[in-house]
């Protein structure tokens, strides 16, 4: 066999190894694309369920909030009102990630499927952190004008300890809920399960095709 043929042969070769590991890649990205889509369809029925009984935990207390406005203690109004408000604004946050994972199409481009994810974790870290600032009312909604009046120092000293570490707890958990503190145990307490992890693996598995595509 001459050297041209020899030269032939081996560039024939390579060149249909090379076609196969575009093939490879390709077949990897698309299979890649599938395991992220079923981990954001995943999500789908625990924010619609969410949705639900958000909806309808905040008609119930909207019902009692006009119903009592008039004979309510104060302490009642005011608890109630700020946490329906926070319920309301965390339901218009899962409303917004269902449009998101429904816009959510793993077959355009990377760089825009990465930003819907993106926005997709902000606002479940931003769901998170809205919900605990509900934490402080939870321990005044039941404070009544008798209970000031009437109450000993020991009652009045255990309801300003539980309320204030819980106001406490609320804003520290506000401020360090943020992405870069995911590594830490009680940040894996919070975000563990379909409210967080599908997010978490389908930016993983984006990367993945992200470094196939690098390597073509």
């Amino acid at each position: 066999m001459e050297d041209n043929d020899i030269i032939r042969l081996w560039q024939s070769y390579t060149k249909k190894l090379d076609d196969n590991l575009v093939l490879s890649r390709e077949n990897a990205a698309a299979i890649t694309k599938l395991k992220i889509h079923s981990f954001l369809s995943s999500m789908k029925p625990y924010k619609i369920f969410s949705i639900l009984v958000g909806l309808a935990w905040v008609a119930w207390v909207d019902v009692l909030i006009i119903s009592l406005f008039h004979i309510a203690n104060p302490f009642f109004l005011v608890s109630a009102i700020m946490q329906v408000l926070l319920t309301k604004i965390a339901i218009g946050l899962y409303l917004y990630q269902l449009v998101l994972i429904h816009q959510t199409d793993v077959s355009e481009p990377v760089l825009n499927t990465q930003h819907k994810l993106a926005r997709l974790k902000s606002s479940t870290i931003w769901v998170a952190r809205i919900l605990f600032l509900q934490l402080p009312v939870w321990t005044t909604f039941y404070w009544n004008k008798s209970m000031l009046a009437n109450g000993n120092l020991l009652l009045y000293i255990l309801q300003l300890v539980v309320t204030l570490f819980f106001t406490i707890l609320a804003v520290w958990l506000f401020n360090n809920i943020r992405y870069e503190n995911r590594n830490k145990k009680w940040f894996g307490l919070i975000f563990n399960g379909q409210e967080w992890n599908p997010v978490i693996k389908s930016i993983e598995l984006l990367h993945q095709i992200a470094d196939y595509r690098i390597e073509k």
